[in-house]
């Protein structure tokens, strides 16, 4: 026993100078390739801070939309639905305009998006381009200047539009170069762009979430793009941390001259910006693998939807009285059908506001919330009523809707449902790995709590002062590589 302790000591220096060589090695090679990904990460993230990817809000949708012609509306929802071929209500079923003619759009238990005449209760074919042109110009009020029929391009490569392909590219006149695109299933406008929003997306969202259309139109190849460039990243901050603690000297025990680092000149720069913003840079790209849901690992919870139909309750009813409605909704853009718990609804929308009602009365709608039908067999453990913003319900460009009322469930999956407490209408539900994801992403990815988003600039301050020690630490790698 005596002989082999020497050997065995003898060793252990070689064992971790081998392992320290490795370590700088790795390092230095994947930190090549990662600090160039780092740089642009870091620059286009700051531009999507102030123009996210092209999006048609439900603010802009109204305001397009033309007011609806109740002259020209002489066909009510269950008749309309049943033209369709539907026995039962749609779960979604709203009026509006398809240029000049108001259309019911409803949205079938299949999926399938259907406009139906609210003049005459037919269904309407896919829209012609002299339609589609025509519903254009209508919406856009400018004129159309350009009509191509696409299956897909840089700004609906998403599976979202897979439901509305072939689209309609309606390209308008204007020192604004807007583009609308079209469905070309029902005619609905579903997305516009700019030209100004276009040309910094280029080097904001399309770099930052690789949304190249070559990759992005199939989404299982785009997932593991981002997983196998984000991971060897992930290794490369890692090492590049740990490589920085083990550099740095504290105390008394420095280097020549009192120092902290052995470097100097770029080295210098590297070691403590990496140091300083490390801990940051590697939550974030943490984060960013995270955006893809890796192994589906925070997906599928939540209130199912067979359990929302049931709160739902959908059923056809007496039909109000058209020509009341038409003086309550005079100037509205849109008009929604919704049931709760069994009774209907109608949400009348302006461009400026809402207006809730009865479906069978027109009266003002009274909600009854009762929600334990949405998670059968658990039990209510807390309800709230929420007057402001919080950690879970929340959004980055403002206020989110408010009052809202938060239920919370005992069942497996710890869900929250958040209710519309003028409607009773299920606004979102979230479960336990949703809530874990909302801090393992959104908070470490975006930096999204209330009190920096509410009280700008100091969110874009310290997005700004993260983001530029990851840019010091990604340009001096890249130059040092």
């Amino acid at each position: 026993m005596s002989r082999s302790a020497p050997a065995f000591s003898a060793r252990r220096p070689a064992i971790g100078h081998w392992l320290k060589r490795w370590l700088y090695i790795g390092h230095r090679w994947l930190g090549i390739g990662s600090c160039i990904l780092f740089a642009m990460w870091f620059l286009s993230g700051l531009v999507m801070i102030y123009v996210p990817f092209p999006a048609l809000t439900a603010r802009e949708r109204l305001a397009g939309l033309p007011t609806i012609d109740w002259a020209l509306v002489r066909t009510v929802p269950g008749e309309s639905s049943r033209t369709a071929g539907g026995d039962a209500p749609p779960r979604v079923m709203l009026i509006e305009m398809r240029g000049a003619l108001p259309v019911w759009r409803v949205t079938g238990d299949d999926g399938r998006d259907r406009s139906i005449s609210a003049l005459d209760g037919t269904v309407q074919t896919p829209p012609t381009e002299g339609q589609a042109r025509a519903i254009a110009g209508r919406f856009g009020r400018d004129a159309v200047i350009g009509m191509q029929r696409i299956v897909r391009d840089q700004w609906t490569v998403s599976g979202a539009f897979d439901r509305h392909r072939p689209l309609w590219k309606a390209t308008l006149a204007g020192p604004d170069a807007r583009v609308l695109y079209l469905s070309g299933s029902t005619g609905a406008v579903v997305l516009d762009t700019v030209r100004t929003e276009r040309f910094w997306n280029w080097l904001g969202s399309v770099p930052h979430w690789l949304y190249f259309t070559v990759v992005r139109q199939d989404n299982a190849v785009w997932r593991q793009v981002v997983m196998w460039v984000s991971g060897p990243c992930i290794v490369a901050g890692l090492t590049g941390f740990w490589i920085g603690i083990l550099r740095t000297r504290f105390g008394r025990r420095r280097y020549r001259d009192g120092r902290m680092t052995p470097y100097r000149g770029w080295m210098l720069w590297h070691h403590w910006a990496g140091l300083i913003g490390g801990l940051f840079l590697l939550t974030w790209i943490f984060s960013g693998w995270l955006s893809v849901d890796p192994f589906r690992l925070f997906g599928g919870g939540g209130v199912s939807v067979q359990a929302e139909a049931r709160y739902e309750n959908a059923r056809w009813a007496r039909t109000p009285d058209m020509a009341r409605l038409a003086r309550i909704a005079r100037g509205a853009k849109q008009v929604e059908l919704a049931w709760v718990r069994g009774r209907p609804m109608l949400e009348i929308r302006w461009a400026a506001g809402t207006r809730i009602v009865d479906a069978r009365t027109l009266a003002p709608f009274a909600p009854v919330i009762a929600p334990a039908a949405l998670v059968p067999g658990a039990r209510i453990v807390a309800a709230e009523k929420l007057t402001a913003p919080d950690a879970y319900w929340y959004a980055l460009d403002g206020l989110p809707q408010l009052p809202v009322m938060r239920i919370r469930f005992d069942d497996a999956a710890r869900t929250w449902v958040h209710l519309d407490p003028a409607s009773g209408r299920v606004l979102g539900t979230i479960d336990a790995r949703g809530r874990a994801y909302r801090w393992l992403f959104d908070l470490l990815h975006k930096w999204d709590l209330t009190i920096l988003t509410l009280h700008r600039p100091v969110w874009d301050i310290a997005l700004w002062a993260l983001s530029i020690l990851g840019l010091v630490t990604s340009v001096s790698g890249i130059w040092l590589g």
